[in-house]
């Protein structure tokens, strides 16, 4: 399988030279990263050409680096089903900078662009309706994100009591624990929710 992923490689940095980076097999994968720009160029020259026919996408997800310039990766998998390979690409963008939407090259592309604007607040220009997908109409702030904040939001439920939807702040079923490390062999200086009634 490598073999033929090695060939893969070869024959894309041959084929499309200047419009993507560097190929790299890691985890029985290829990964190759491509310029925002290039992106629906090399979709359709992958699905279309004869020795590749990547003509199934799998999957197009978001990942968060703040620590970056350009902190999200939007992540595309596609299966050759004739050649029996997988191929994953990447491209690199920062929150205000859209990525082309690929939808033109695969229709099917739609929802997943959709998801990752939602929940990542990545911008795909040409998409046919970008909008929310998961969160609610009024939701503020892309829930995915590394800086989202847990606490300080609404969540929307409905009520069948009040036979409508309603607004309630975010309640966590879990307190924040302080954990204090210590052996459980050891024992704790202080007495556990329970253990107040154990004999002495």
């Amino acid at each position: 399988m490598s073999e033929a992923l090695m060939d893969l490689a070869s024959y894309l940095a041959e084929k499309l030279d200047g419009k993507i980076g560097m190929p790299v097999l890691a985890y029985g994968e290829l990964t190759v990263p491509v310029e925002a720009g290039n992106i629906v160029d090399v979709a359709g020259f992958l699905r279309d050409d004869v020795r590749c026919q990547f003509v199934s996408m799998i999957d197009i997800c978001g990942a968060d680096y703040p620590a970056r310039e350009k902190r999200f990766d939007v992540v595309y998998h596609l299966l050759s089903p004739r050649q029996n390979l997988r191929i994953r690409l990447k491209v690199m963008t920062d929150g205000e900078t859209p990525v082309p939407s690929i939808t033109s090259v695969y229709p099917g592309a739609d929802w997943f662009e959709r998801e990752a604007y939602d929940l990542y607040g990545i911008l795909f220009s040409g998409h046919p309706d970008l909008r929310r997908l998961l969160t609610d109409y009024g939701f503020e702030g892309h829930p995915l994100r590394k800086d989202f904040p847990l606490t300080g939001f609404v969540e929307v439920r409905y009520d069948d009591e009040a036979k409508r939807v309603v607004y309630e702040p975010v309640e966590l079923k879990q307190e924040f624990r302080n954990f204090d490390f210590l052996s459980p062999w050891e024992g704790t200086d202080y007495v556990l929710p329970g253990d107040e009634k154990a004999k002495q």
